[in-house]
């Protein structure tokens, strides 16, 4: 009875591997594309994050766009009203001309019949009048207080001309001075563009030019450590770049902002930063030490201002818009336009 039962379950052995088989290739199958789909999905929540970083700075650019459009044209309209001024000056001062032509053909007109009156006096007195002297000597002085208003008249016309002259040249020297300033400045844009290149495509620089002011926009991460105030080693890297265009400019004054978002300081922080006030002036303070020391840009030219969450970008309610306004600005503004036009006028002086 043994060997038959033995005889009997021999058969059974190859199905029942070939099913265990099955199932362990069906388990590995499984595990496998399980694996494969974690990994897609993860890839997925990269490029998402990537995607949701890269809306961020769109819309960071968008709304400080807006910003500068806005104070260009305030600024636009400024100008507009300073050379509204001038200009009713200037007609003011044509109209002044043109009365005191008028007043001096009166005056000529006077002097003439009184010089006429003298002739024909002075025949009369050839001639024995008794009376003729005494009307002569009147006539004589009054000649002289007509010929003294006309030389007074003569000199405030010149006065007036030259006035009028000194504001077309000046309002010329202004306006060669203005397109010049932002002729450089668009190439400082171009240079610093050009040397940011990398964190440019990658969302965290972004530069703005309108006319005469260029803003340069730094997302924190990219020159400090969370909660830190000194510059971290790649930041170096980044601010060498910029002070090495910054060095070159003279015709503009430099304003280094520190901006953070509306989180409070951490407890642990609070120590060396008791609000967001005292991290966002360490950070512009620490940028505008090394411009200094290692950047070789003239102190003269730099300022420093810290302005904590005041001057946010873009709503504080997400981490997108919170990483936007941790920020560092770097403002080129204009410095005082005569200054500017004067210096102009040297360097075209010096290269005759």
């Amino acid at each position: 009875m043994r060997r038959i039962f033995i005889d009997r379950t021999m058969p059974l052995r190859g199905p029942a591997l070939a099913m265990l088989c099955a199932m362990a290739v069906g388990g590995c199958v499984s595990t496998e594309t399980h694996t494969k789909t974690l990994t897609e999905l993860e890839a997925a929540k990269e490029t998402s994050a990537q995607l949701q970083l890269q809306l961020a700075g769109l819309q960071q650019n968008l709304d400080q766009e807006a910003a500068q459009r806005k104070a260009a044209e305030q600024q636009a309209a400024s100008l507009a009203k300073e050379r509204e001024a001038l200009a009713a000056r200037s007609s003011e001062l044509q109209s002044r001309l043109d009365g005191l032509e008028k007043e001096k053909g009166q005056l000529n007109s006077e002097l003439g019949n009184v010089h006429g009156q003298i002739t024909d006096l002075e025949q009369k007195l050839a001639s024995g009048s008794a009376s003729a002297q005494e009307e002569i000597a009147k006539l004589q002085k009054q000649a002289s207080t007509l010929e003294a208003n006309a030389a007074r008249i003569a000199k405030e016309r010149e006065q007036l001309r030259q006035e009028q002259l000194q504001l077309a040249a000046t309002l010329e020297r202004e306006r060669l001075a203005k397109e010049e300033e932002i002729k450089r400045l668009t190439r400082t844009q171009e240079e610093l563009s050009k040397s940011l290149q990398d964190e440019i495509s990658k969302g965290n620089i972004t530069i703005q030019q309108v006319r005469d002011r260029l803003t340069i926009n730094m997302v924190d991460r990219v020159l400090f450590d969370s909660g830190q105030a000194q510059v971290k080693p790649a930041g170096i890297k980044v601010l060498k770049q910029v002070g090495d265009v910054l060095k070159t400019v003279t015709d503009k004054q430099i304003r280094i902002e520190g901006h953070t978002d509306n989180v409070p300081i951490s407890s642990k922080l609070q120590d060396r930063f008791k609000t967001n006030w005292e991290l966002s002036t360490a950070r512009a303070t620490t940028v505008v030490r090394y411009l200094i020391d290692q950047g070789e840009v003239d102190r003269q030219y730099l300022s420093a201002v810290g302005y904590a969450d005041t001057r946010p970008l873009t709503s504080n309610d997400t981490d997108e818009g919170r990483s936007s306004n941790r920020r560092i600005e770097i403002v080129l503004y204009p410095k005082d336009l005569k200054e500017i036009a004067g210096q102009l006028e040297t360097d075209t002086a010096t290269s005759k």
